[in-house]
């Protein structure tokens, strides 16, 4: 193995969520370019060989979902940084 394969991990995105289950792919492709024209929202077909149908599945965009979470958890600082200042201020 060289250096540079090592370096590159990959690491899981967001889960995707079933967004509906088709007989036929025409069916499935349709739906799917009705959930591309969302934004931030991501949408593929697969083949479902056990039951012999086409399953579309959906999930946000994990750049955007990183974005949000990273929102969060500066939010999340700020609040504990300003209750542990007003703590520090009635003493």
């Amino acid at each position: 193995m060289t250096e540079n394969s090592e370096e590159r991990v990959h690491v899981e995105g967001r889960p995707w969520k079933i967004a509906g289950r088709f007989s036929t792919f025409e069916e499935a492709d349709q739906k799917r370019l009705e959930l591309v024209m969302e934004e931030d929202l991501q949408a593929k077909v697969r083949w479902a060989r056990l039951r012999d149908d086409f399953v579309v599945k959906t999930r946000i965009n994990p750049e955007v979902a990183l974005e949000e979470e990273r929102q969060l958890k500066r939010a999340e600082k700020k609040r504990r940084k300003a209750k542990l200042n007003k703590k520090r201020r009635k003493k």
